[in-house]
């Protein structure tokens, strides 16, 4: 119910007015309040009175009535539809987040005996020398800038805000498909982006002659968003020789590789290798734009650690994007947590950690890739048709694209318990070898019983 309350100021000693008054008189409405102007006699004093009237209304119509419901996550909807399930053989293969054989969150030894004893100063440095190689030229001309950001999403969007801000009206070609996030933090940026071709439904593979003929299309100048390795959600990567091709191109239309890396170390089980792709960029001469995290292969997820690199053909311009780069996340969000950012500069600055490190992310790797080939020998044991599922052991990382429609993940879902994005991605990082065997019925009977 909406209510009225008004504040009286009258050029006569005790001025009162009924709503019949009120409504009797003249209404004067403006932004400082509500001006109520009546001839009144008063029986003793023959005068004419100016009342004003302060009116403050509250009401239960919100001024926030134009924002509508926002639409639930896909990932972490498909988590609370597994909670809510029962079945003793449901699988939750939507979330990303790697697990032990017996399907538990996994604590880095590395992690539980860090030591806090350097800043953030000392994160920009070995992080930056992780994706570029501590001896890289770049690194010792002080041609980088790097800032550490909120995890992944936070360093995207910090490099989101720069080009907004300094490259009026550029576009930023993504993959199709992609990380879902990805377009909200360019929408949310206000930058213009499309699709470059990627995923090939028909070879359940990579479509590069889309892909080339997309990159050289775009106008020239263009940011090319590139995934460092372990594309997800494909699980599918561009081979060496690719890659140079690729590079190419986009030197060629004199593009800016935009490299998102979630998953250095993790994918392959070698941070060299996994880096593989920037650094072939960077020592072409190319001015590159490179995001890191470390949820995947640290397990830092709650720490939001992870950083925005820019390498410019100069120290200066370096220094001058970095001013701005700290700029930005002023206002943002004013300055990064420092207990992730001690963490990984203690584990990569030690050595002895360092090695520990590498044999944890080769031992999360090697699992997967472990999963990844039983649950290839399962679907082609059990599935008389003939089909390839070869697909299975040529894709990378954490996930696998099935190339089930959102028909069969329903099936997959009501029938088989398992939960999976609608987009047919399913995270090998929950999986164990134990269950390959009932994941494969389901998959098979997914694909060939439904259309």
């Amino acid at each position: 119910m909406a209510s009225s309350v008004l504040s009286l100021a009258s050029a006569t000693p005790s001025a009162s007015l009924s709503s019949h008054e009120i409504n009797k008189g003249k209404l004067n409405l403006g932004n400082a309040g509500l001006l109520f102007n009546k001839e009144k006699t008063n029986p003793f004093i023959k005068t004419k009175s100016c009342v004003r009237i302060s009116m403050v209304v509250a009401s239960n119509v919100s001024r926030f009535e134009g924002i509508t419901m926002a639409p639930p996550d896909p990932i972490l909807g498909v988590s609370e539809a597994f909670k809510a399930d029962n079945h003793e053989l449901k699988l939750n293969l939507g979330v990303g987040a790697y697990r032990t054989e017996e399907l538990q969150p996994y604590v880095l030894n590395v992690v539980k005996k860090y030591l806090p004893i350097e800043g953030l100063a000392a994160f920009n440095k070995v992080t930056a020398e992780l994706l570029f190689g501590a001896d890289n030229p770049v690194i010792k001309q002080q041609r980088v800038a790097t800032v550490q950001g909120l995890s992944g999403t936070g360093s995207l969007r910090l490099a989101a805000a720069l080009i907004e801000r300094y490259f009026s009206g550029a576009k930023v070609l993504i993959s199709s498909p992609t990380w879902g996030n990805h377009k909200n933090i360019f929408n949310d940026a206000r930058v213009p982006w499309s699709e470059y071709r990627y995923y090939d439904p028909k070879t359940v593979g990579l479509d590069f002659e889309g892909m080339i003929a997309d990159i050289k299309a775009a106008p020239e100048g263009s940011f090319i968003l590139l995934h460092g390795c372990a594309h997800n959600p494909t699980g599918i990567d561009p081979t060496s020789e690719q890659w140079g091709i690729i590079a190419d191109v986009i030197q060629e239309k004199n593009h800016i590789p935009f490299f998102d890396i979630a998953y250095q170390g993790f994918a392959s089980g070698s941070l060299d290798a996994d880096a593989a792709s920037v650094r072939m960029f960077v020592a072409r001469g190319m001015e590159v734009i490179a995001a890191q995290s470390y949820s995947k292969n640290l397990g830092l997820y709650a720490e939001r650690i992870g950083a925005i690199n820019v390498v410019c053909s100069s120290p200066d311009a370096a220094a001058r994007v970095k001013s701005q780069l700290k700029r930005i996340a002023r206002p943002m969000y004013s300055n990064p947590p420092v207990h992730g950012a001690r963490i990984v500069a203690s584990v990569v600055g030690d050595p002895a950690i360092f090695k520990e490190w590498n044999a944890e992310m080769e031992m999360m790797a090697g699992r997967i890739k472990n999963v990844r080939q039983k649950l290839f020998d399962s679907l082609s044991s059990k599935d008389k048709s003939g089909k390839d599922w070869s697909f299975v052991l040529k894709q990378i990382g954490m996930f696998s694209f099935t190339g089930l429609n959102k028909a069969q993940c329903d099936n997959m879902t009501n029938k088989w318990h398992v939960y999976m994005t609608k987009d047919g991605r399913i995270s090998l990082a929950g999986l164990s070898l134990a269950k390959c065997e009932y994941l494969a019925d389901a998959i098979i009977d997914s694909y060939h019983n439904v259309s």
